[in-house]
């Protein structure tokens, strides 16, 4: 028969050795290696507080959860159509355009076509053709070369240089033409009449090199 001596045993561990047992137990790296890092930690509090977040808006938005996703989508959605439309591409696909495609017409063919198509209703056409008619005479004054390839915008601003009374107006001209042959929009009677008087002061006035002559 074994006889147990339990004398040796501690029964009894006073506080401070408690303390340092466990000190020395935590130290292990098997515990240091399972806690998680900074970036973790941040991770986890960012989780926390955008599922509350969701949590909270999905409370007041049919549908819960699955409805709040759906209006993050469509404010994107929404967010890159009017960058489309009116942001930084919208604005380069338009300045790339040129203001005549294939062979030109004389400054008053464009202007008794501008002036069919208004009579006709179609003032998309009106719109095209007097703007075409701007630019046009201006390459028959000699105040632009007929070079290929000019946007609107360009000869807008090549112009302006040498009439500077009506740059604005020039500018505002070559915005219209963008917007209606480039841009989509519609044309107006409106706009067509703008562009008539601005063609109708262009052929006024005298380029500024030529004003003492």
């Amino acid at each position: 028969m074994v006889t147990l001596v339990l004398s040796d045993v501690p029964v009894d561990i006073d506080r401070d050795a408690a303390r340092r047992a466990a000190a020395e137990e935590l130290t292990d790296p098997k515990y240091r290696d399972a806690q998680p890092n900074f970036l973790q930690q941040i991770g986890q509090w960012l989780g926390e507080q955008l599922e509350k977040l969701l949590n909270g808006v999905s409370s007041v938005v049919p549908g819960g959860i699955w409805g709040v996703l759906l209006v993050l989508v469509l404010l994107i959605v929404l967010v890159v159509v009017v960058r489309l439309r009116t942001g930084k591409i919208a604005r380069t696909s338009r300045a790339g355009g040129t203001v005549f495609g294939g062979q030109r017409r004389s400054a008053d063919d464009y202007r008794r076509s501008a002036a069919e198509a208004a009579a006709a209703g179609r003032y998309d056409d009106a719109v095209r053709d007097r703007f075409r008619a701007v630019v046009r005479a201006l390459e028959e004054r000699a105040l632009l070369d007929a070079r290929s390839g000019r946007t609107a915008d360009e000869a807008a601003a090549e112009a302006g240089t040498l009439l500077p009374n009506v740059a604005a107006e020039l500018r505002d001209g070559a915005r219209l033409f963008d917007d209606v042959h480039y841009g989509g929009r519609e044309g107006t009677e409106t706009a067509y009449r703008t562009l008539t008087e601005l063609d109708e002061r262009c052929r006024r006035e005298r380029p500024v090199a030529m004003a003492g002559s």
